[in-house]
């Protein structure tokens, strides 16, 4: 793929929270053109892209060889990032490793991958730490880097590493979701004194196009993302700066946790799609157990010189995030950040993430 040239992008993962953010940075200027695929075209997360310009949706799966060849067909890059609480661990690396196999057949340039971290391998393979929408996508980012050693002239590739959403932090039915308690905002979740490197969703979009503007360093590239390691009590304590209402963080063990409001999810299965009679299919519990324990125990770290040299004006803090989001909430007309948190609004906004908005049920 030519840094140059007018070229089309095949996004798998485009309906999803960070597929937004990142498409439509793809089709800003018009130097890119993006085909989308979704299971409902005239879902309202599809003709939200559509609305951006410069975007096609393919109807399908990316469970279907036909329709990834039909997708990669014609492009000359491709951005994949399969939805792992869909199809589970198991499902997820089968899929996303022929993803890369018939792009290459395709003949696609330059292939970005959705990834997360080995967070297993990163905590010495102690299974503590196993978090299966972690490491299903993990092992195949570095599987992937490793294919990318012999076929990088033929079609190059890089790894693009997020995490947890810095707007999950604020959101309905997220592991990390606030409640407003005595008329204090509360943050309950087993961090410990550990930090979470929570990712922007905006700066997603400027990530992944500067991956596609840059093949020439970016080939090869594990890019590792976040705003900072974010510690709740200070999450807290920049929620009470911008909004000048009280917040607070407590830590709480795994049973009080797993006893909350997640109570009903402990027991289904991580990837609703996923069999809940295979060995290999963790629960909901499970899986969050062993990714509160990475963020509570260090196990990951990023490289920030790194990101301000890629993306100066990046956010940088908690507060600078909340800050903005305080603002674009007010110019929506969704009210203040402490409005929104209110219950009554709270459980009444759009679903930031896609399983929740789907209601756990739908085909690969």
């Amino acid at each position: 793929m030519t840094s140059h040239a007018a070229s089309r992008i095949f996004v798998v993962g485009g309906t999803g929270a960070q597929g937004l953010p990142v498409i439509s940075a793809l089709v800003a200027d018009g130097k890119y053109s993006v085909r989308a695929l979704s299971r409902d075209p005239d879902s309202r997360r599809a003709k939200a892209l559509l609305a951006l310009g410069n975007v096609s949706i393919l109807k399908g799966t990316f469970a279907d060889e036909a329709v990834l060849r039909e997708g990669f067909r014609g492009c000359d890059g491709a951005y994949i990032n399969l939805d792992g609480f869909n199809t589970g661990e198991k499902t997820e690396i089968y899929w996303a490793i022929r993803c890369y196999e018939i792009a290459l057949e395709e003949g696609i340039k330059f292939f970005v991958y959705g990834n997360l971290d080995y967070a297993l391998k990163k905590a010495g393979y102690d299974s503590r730490f196993r978090a299966g929408h972690y490491d299903g996508k993990g092992r195949v980012g570095e599987w992937i880097l490793f294919q990318n050693q012999t076929n990088r002239d033929r079609m190059g590739a890089a790894v693009f590493t997020t995490g947890p959403y810095m707007e999950m932090a604020i959101s309905a039915m997220t592991p990390m979701m606030p409640m407003v308690e005595d008329g204090v905002l509360t943050w309950r979740v087993p961090l410990g004194n550990g930090s979470v490197p929570h990712v922007a969703l905006d700066d997603c979009g400027y990530y992944a196009r500067w991956l596609f503007d840059h093949p020439e360093r970016s080939n090869g590239m594990d890019l590792e993302v976040a705003i900072e390691q974010v510690e709740y009590h200070k999450l807290a304590e920049a929620f009470e700066q911008v909004t000048g209402h009280p917040a607070r963080y407590i830590d709480t063990d795994l049973d009080t946790y797993w006893n909350g409001p997640l109570k009903m999810a402990a027991s289904l299965p991580a990837g609703y799609n996923a069999d809940p009679n295979d060995k290999s299919t963790m629960s909901f519990r499970d899986n969050f157990t062993g990714f509160w324990n990475i963020w509570k125990h260090g196990v990951i770290q990023r490289d920030y010189a790194l990101l301000d040299e890629i993306h100066p004006n990046r956010i940088r803090t908690v507060e600078q995030w909340l800050r903005r989001e305080d603002e674009r909430g007010r110019q929506q007309g969704k009210g203040s950040l402490w409005e929104r948190m209110q219950p009554k609004n709270l459980f009444r906004s759009t679903p930031l993430l896609k399983l929740s908005e789907d209601g756990r049920k739908g085909d690969l």
